[in-house]
Order: C-alpha cells, then structure tokens, then sequence
C-alpha cells in the first residue's frame, strides 16, 4: 500500500529546438509521476538563465487564467521537474524546502542544474571533500552532492562528460541524473548498476527530446519512448538524437525489484514490460504458491491500489470472486508513512473504507504488495476482524523484507522492519492475521521476465550490489543484534572507518 513506505523521487527533462516553451511539457510529465514523491516539487527551466520555483507537497493544478503567469515564471525550451519523498538529509520544514529539487549550483564561474532520483551510501565521505571545494555548503539532499562533485570537476577545468565519469565511479549509491548545463544542453546519465530507473523518448517530429523517470511521462505529453539509458551511460540530447556514450564499464545490472512490486506507475514500462502485467503474475503465482488456502476462502479482497493488479491474477489463478469493498478516500493526502506512529492510525484509518456487509462471516484473502513496518495492515486488519471477517490470510507479492535500503526506499533501519525480527507467522500473530503468505523470490523474478542478478533484492536478501552498503549492512546487523539502539540513517554517519 502506499502508506507503508516512503518512495524516493521522479524526474522529467525536456528540450525544444524549435524554442517554445517547455514548462508544460515538464509540467505534465511531473504531473504523470506525482505518485514517487508527495513531498515537495520543483522546476528549473532555462532561457538564456536559470529560471527556478520550488514548494512543498503535491505539484498543484493550475488554473487556465494562470497559464500565462506560470510561463512568464518559467521561460525558456529546455526544463528539468522533480518530485521528491526525503531519503537523505533533516525532515524539518526548512530542511526541506532546502532539500527541494531540482538542484542549482552557481561557483561563480559556471551554473549547473539536476534533477535526481536514487541515494547516495558514500554521503559522509562526498561531504568532507565538497565542504573542502565549497565552504559554504550545506548539505540538505543528495542532489547537491551530486550536483556540487560535478560543478567542482567542472571549475578544474573538466569538460562535462569527464566530470560525469568521474563522479560515476567516486560516487556509491543509485543516481538516475538529468541536467542542464549553463549553455543550455539537456543530459542524462545512470549509476554504474542502474537501480533506478530512467529512460528516455521524444515527439513524433524529432523537435522535443525527454529524459523521464518512468515512461508514462511520456505517455501524458504524447511522446515516443525511445529507450532505457544503460547503467553508466551518459545521455546528450541533441538536434538529430540522443548521442549515447557508455562512460564507464556497465557493472551487473541491479534494478530495484520493489519498482515492480510498489512505486512504478502499473501503465508504465520497465524491462519494456507493462508493470500492471507483472502484478498480474505475482497474484497468479500466489495462487498457485497457496492453491490449499486459496480453495477454502470465499473472496479475494485487495489493500487499494498497488495490489489491485495482482488480485486480478489471484483471481483468474483460483477462480475466487475478487469483491472491491476496500476503496481509498482519494483525497485525503496525507502520507501515513512520514507522521509520527501516534498520528499513523487515525490518518490510516480515515484513507481506507470499507464495505462492511461484505466481510461478515466470511474466509477472506487480503492481498498486498509488502509489509514493511506492519501498521497500515494491522489497522486495516483491526478494522476488517471488528466488521465481521472470520478468517483472514495475508498475500503479499513483495519477498519478506528483513533489511534496510540504502538506493531510496526510506527504510534505514533493521528495528522498524517487522520481516527482520519476526518470521511470517509471528508477523501474523502480530498484525491480526490467520497466516501470512509471501510471493517466493523464484517467482517473483519470473513474472518479471529479468535474470534473478539483474534485480536488486537486497532489503530482501541482505546482499547488496554495492560495497560499502554490505560492509554497513552486515555492521548495522551485528550491532542490531547485540542491543545496540539505531539511531537513524547508517549512511550519514561518520562511522566509514569503524565498518
């Protein structure tokens, strides 16, 4: 659901060589990608200067008599969007709007600007060398590192490809890029494993080429998809095209899993396939994964609206009536995932309706994408038992979570996971539940049609693609195990040296 875990960020980019304006392209294609970020918004567009709005929450709808108004705020035919969910950096208003993106860096005597999606796991490291080369810095988001590693490369005298690659290769973490360089040229590049996602694609004509976090960005302005940027590849959008150039040596591909399972959009395309395909599959293995329990239910009933996909799969597997009597108040916004856990059940309970007739005396499977830290579904469970539901036995799609992410998924910690302390049935007595269910992993990447190594499972596995998050990891568990209280996000910690 979407109140178990916060997401990272989306981006869009855009250049018109037929110099209109780009603000509503940028605009659209941010709308499109509300969904990965309800934190804050923003945009820089470029025409001649840089041109920036930035604010908090959802990115607003504007008004028809507003139009204008917006276009003289943001001129220009080459623009970056972003929405953001804070991964890195202070949860305090201010931090936050600091921490807004996209992200502008003048030195004095060059300008660039980025919109980035994904983490960075070196951030303790990054900041010592940038605070060196910019004394001024504060660091309230990972796309100033990022931005500011650049911007520094450029001052000594590097041209713009050769200060991407050296930030791909000094640079741990996920990183999905796009940029505009004071010149005005649109670019886009990938981390070396590529964990998250970004592709690009383009008008019909050829004028309009775009860099997007998912492909319904393109979808919504009526742009071609054209391709998947390749892990440490670097993107220039150009007159005649994308000019492509791999940078650095492409390491294993590690796409994160849970974009299948949870933040993609279902209309987007990952792997060149429809996610809401893939969801579908997960809820026909489930059905064949626990056709016993699945014999002896009356219903399928599915946590609104990541799951509804898999619970058509579950439904045609199994031939249970799927009964859609769980709907969201669609607008009540506020995100469960970022209140304290005092504030979580009211918020929870007033985003979830229920059709109560519907469940009294009955066997019912509920079926969700995770459980992370377990309080949406033992709300919603709570709720479900108190209107009449004999049994309940929990499907979920996503493999049992037992560790922290460190590529953008705000789980930073092993003591709010229930999966890394608790086994499915003690998570089943725990949430209210008969049993718990898990989609295997085996299946899991089989409805994903990718090799099990081209995915990142490692909140899953405790294996992760990159270095020093295992080296965090497996020290972060050794401490956790032992008693020791975790006190927040392990990679902004000064504790490289003790790992």
């Amino acid at each position: 659901m979407e109140d178990t875990v916060g997401m990272e960020c989306g981006v869009f980019s855009a250049i018109d060589f037929k110099r209109r304006h780009i603000f509503p392209y940028v605009y659209w294609g941010m709308r499109a990608q509300n969904h990965r970020g309800h934190q804050s918004h923003g945009f820089i567009t470029f025409d001649s200067k840089f041109n920036v709005y930035r604010s908090l929450d959802l990115i607003p709808k504007i008004k028809k008599s507003d139009v204008q108004n917006w276009l003289r705020k943001l001129p220009g035919s080459v623009g970056l969007g972003n929405v953001r969910y804070t991964t890195s950096g202070r949860l305090n208003e201010d931090a936050l709007i600091e921490g807004t993106q996209p992200t502008l860096v003048d030195t004095g005597k060059s300008k660039l600007a980025i919109s980035f999606n994904g983490n960075v796991v070196n951030t303790v490291q990054l900041r010592k060398e940038l605070c060196n080369a910019f004394p001024d810095f504060s660091y309230e988001c990972d796309a100033e590192l990022i931005c500011r590693k650049l911007s520094s490369k450029l001052l000594e005298g590097q041209r713009l490809e050769s200060a991407v690659k050296t930030c791909m290769m000094e640079t741990e973490g996920a990183f999905s890029v796009s940029g505009i360089t004071e010149k005005g040229d649109l670019f886009a590049f990938k981390d070396p494993h590529g964990i998250r996602p970004l592709c690009s694609g383009c008008s019909s004509s050829g004028d309009v080429c775009s860099f997007s976090s998912e492909t319904v960005g393109f979808d919504i302005n009526g742009f071609e998809y054209r391709f998947e940027i390749e892990p440490g590849e670097f993107v220039l959008a150009t007159e005649s095209g994308f000019e492509r150039k791999q940078l650095v040596p492409k390491k294993e591909l590690a796409l994160c899993a849970f974009e299948f399972a949870y933040f993609a959009r279902p209309d987007s395309r990952l792997n060149d396939k429809y996610v809401y395909e893939v969801r579908e599959e997960f809820g026909r293995n489930l059905g064949r994964e626990y056709s016993d329990l699945a014999k002896d239910a009356d219903m399928i009933i599915s946590l609104p609206e990541t799951s509804d996909d898999a619970a058509l799969g579950l439904h045609e597997e199994t031939g249970l009536r799927w009964e859609r009597c769980t709907r969201r108040h669609r607008y009540v916004t506020d995100r469960a995932f970022i209140l304290l856990s005092r504030e979580r059940y009211s918020t929870i309970d007033r985003k979830i309706n229920i059709i109560d007739h519907k469940l009294v005396g009955k066997d019912i499977i509920v079926i969700d994408d995770s459980i992370v830290r377990g309080d949406t579904t033992r709300v919603v469970v709570e709720k479900m038992r108190k209107l009449g539901a004999r049994k309940i036995h929990l499907f979920i799609t996503y493999p049992r979570i037992i560790g922290p992410c460190f590529y953008g998924i705000d789980m930073a910690t092993y003591g709010e996971l229930i999966g890394s302390t608790h086994k499915p049935d003690e998570i089943a007595k725990s949430i209210g539940v008969d049993s718990v269910n898990y989609q295997s992993l085996e299946s899991f990447v089989k409805a994903t049609e990718m090799r099990r190594d081209d995915l990142c499972f490692g909140c899953a596995t405790g294996e992760y693609p990159t270095p020093l998050a295992q080296r965090l990891a497996n020290w972060m568990y050794r401490r956790f195990q032992n008693g020791h209280k975790e006190t927040g996000r392990i990679y902004e910690m000064d504790v490289e040296n003790t790992v």
